[in-house]
């Protein structure tokens, strides 16, 4: 529904930097636009709004900010007044450089562009509306997590370029792995191979067997490998150095380590919590991890979502159209929720392993010489609509009901069933 200009008292933009947020003020009717900057962090915030409560009693105001700016949304949502309209980043520059194609950019000028966006153009523009407490919280927990996951990535892959220059052998003593407690403890007890060397055979085979590793053979194989093992480099300058970053890579994973692990146990504590858990888990090898991903990324205001489309829209999914004269173009959304996005794919992928119809799709898309990437998104547009229906409707999603409604339509996917005896009836 269309909000008329006299709904708002004020509109306000808020474009924020490290040590102030600018604010750009245009009440209702009017056209001068206020400036005003907010100094002195959470404190100076919550007076500004207080102030502004006060100026404008019993009224709303429009506010606009750009998405990345989450703790201002997280700490203007208590106050009931406010309606926040974040944007996209992308949106307010394309905006900017309407009236500016130098792309020269200054924070009151934003806030400026950010009013005018919300005070002219809020009929298209989305009020922001929260999901529910347990909702946010799971959104929040999937997303740290990955950071986690894409930290201890990067931190293995230093830790390898590292080992490569000066101590190669410990990365077949870490079984390639570098990630595990036991890779972790080795090169913290032993970080180079001249250390190693000093060792006795028993004392690391003590070691092997405190972290668990207690296959005899492996365990030989290791210590011959130590035996014969010559230094890649003695150069004292680049191994002293090369010590304190490889304890430092290793407490870090450690650390990255733990802190996955609580995230996936509060992930699966408030998924098992959430009203909506059960319409995701019976999903084919989508684990507590999927599930999670999957049912954040709907959420559980289904007002948001009039139709699978606009979810596959907003996912980036759902491919753009471009048309030009006789010309026209398909490609992929390249402008999207990158998380997201990454949780339909990657979900899509893991469903070829699970699900029967998914990976006769794959394998009949695989056939018609499409390429692997282009196959996982399209099944993740299949799976949206799938899941968007279970959503929609609170029904779990079920495999054996899905693989009769397409023997029913007789679908050409049934020749590429991997299992085509399977049960139906």
């Amino acid at each position: 529904m269309k909000q008329n200009q006299s709904s708002f008292a004020a509109f306000i933009g808020l474009d924020k930097s490290d040590k102030k947020i600018n604010v750009s003020l245009q009440r209702c009717g009017k056209s001068k636009i206020e400036r005003s900057v907010i100094k002195g962090g959470a404190e100076a915030l919550h007076v500004w709004v207080a102030a502004l409560c006060a100026r404008f009693p019993g009224e709303r105001i429009a506010l606009c900010l750009e998405q990345p700016a989450a703790g201002l949304i997280h700490a203007l949502m208590g106050y009931d007044f406010i309606v926040l309209f974040p944007i996209n980043p992308v949106t307010l520059a394309r905006y900017r450089e309407a009236f500016i194609p130098s792309r020269a950019k200054d924070d009151p000028t934003d806030a400026d562009f950010l009013c005018e966006l919300v005070a002219l153009h809020r009929e298209q523009l989305k009020a922001w509306q929260p999901d529910d407490v347990c909702t946010r919280k799971l959104r929040h927990l999937v997303e740290a997590r990955r950071r986690s996951v894409n930290m201890r990535t990067r931190l293995s892959n230093q830790l390898k370029a590292l080992l490569k220059g000066y101590f190669p052998q410990a990365l077949e003593l870490c079984a390639e792995d570098r990630t595990t407690p036991m890779a972790c403890a080795l090169l913290q007890k032993w970080p180079s191979l001249q250390q190693l060397k000093k060792a006795r055979p028993e004392t690391i085979r003590r070691f092997y067997y405190a972290q668990n590793a207690r296959r005899g053979d492996a365990i030989e194989k290791r210590l011959a490998l130590i035996a014969q093992a010559l230094p890649l480099t003695n150069d004292p300058a680049l191994i002293e150095s090369s010590l304190i970053t490889v304890q430092a890579l290793t407490l870090g994973l450690r650390a990255v380590r733990t802190a996955i692990a609580r995230y996936d146990r509060e992930i699966a504590r408030t998924f098992a919590q959430h009203p909506d858990a059960s319409l995701f888990a019976a999903l084919p090898g989508s684990g507590t991890a999927y599930s999670a991903r999957l049912l954040a990324a709907f959420g559980s205001r289904r007002e948001l979502f009039e139709s699978a489309e606009s979810m596959l829209n907003f996912s980036g999914i759902a491919p753009v159209l471009k048309r030009s004269g006789q010309a026209t173009t398909i490609h992929r959304r390249y402008a999207r929720p990158l998380f997201l996005h990454q949780s339909f794919i990657e979900y899509a992928n893991e469903s070829i392993r699970h699900s029967l119809w998914a990976r006769a799709f794959y394998q009949k898309q695989k056939a018609a010489q499409k390429s692997h990437w282009v196959i996982i998104r399209a099944l993740a547009y299949k799976w949206i609509r799938i899941l968007f229906r279970c959503w929609q409707e609170r029904i779990p999603y079920d495999e054996i009901r899905y693989l009769k409604s397409l023997q029913k339509s007789g679908s050409p996917l049934l020749q590429y069933l991997a299992q085509p005896t399977i049960q139906l009836a």
